[in-house]
């Protein structure tokens, strides 16, 4: 798949702004700064959809974009370290979860975690969490530039093992400077949606 039209449709904190549920819409959720935007940018081939930014923590809003008029990149704020309030983290955290539990047309999200460091506790919370709705499945390993080939087959063991991965779930090494991994990603959502 090829994503040849993307366009932010909607900016929401509440239920009352999500665009129709008219078509099927996969989620992005990782921590902060762990290259969200990047990614949304690589894959859908658009240099500044999503705003990247070297602090963590920007993407306060469920950002809905809407890509070749057929389906929705849901792009969710990053949960971790941002350096914001424990009340504007909770308010994050009810904002998250209300649209995860509710979203009818909501088919699967994608966990981004840091390949070069051991998924952390809120990683292998947030999957156990998606597991749980049935929205796990698919994880990309981003930043996958810094490893060499045998440095990379280790870590993606360890991130298999720390989430509790199934053999059949998808993990795909992903890097949005060298370019790497987006036509696999996009591949394996397009088999998503075929075969919803």
């Amino acid at each position: 798949m090829k994503i040849t039209k993307a366009e932010l449709e909607a900016v929401a904190v509440k239920a009352s702004q999500y665009p129709p549920e008219d078509i099927p819409e996969i989620a992005f959720a990782g921590r902060s700064n762990v290259g969200k935007s990047s990614l949304l940018n690589l894959i859908t081939g658009r240099k500044s959809l999503a705003r990247v930014s070297g602090s963590p923590g920007k993407t306060r809003t469920i950002n809905f974009y809407r890509c070749n008029d057929g389906f929705r990149i849901v792009d969710l704020p990053g949960y971790g370290f941002a350096k914001v309030s424990r009340s504007e983290s909770e308010k994050w955290g009810a904002m998250i979860e209300g649209y995860l539990e509710n979203r009818g047309t909501l088919l699967k999200v994608v966990q981004l975690v840091d390949i070069r460091h051991k998924p952390s506790a809120q990683d292998v919370q947030m999957y156990d969490y998606l597991k749980y709705y049935g929205l796990d499945g698919m994880v990309a390993a981003t930043k996958a530039d810094k490893l060499g080939t045998n440095e990379k087959a280790k870590a993606l063991r360890l991130i298999r093992q720390t989430l509790g991965m199934k053999k059949d779930d998808i993990l795909i090494p992903v890097s949005a400077l060298r370019r790497t991994g987006d036509e696999e990603l996009l591949d394996a959502m397009q088999s998503l949606m075929e075969g919803r």
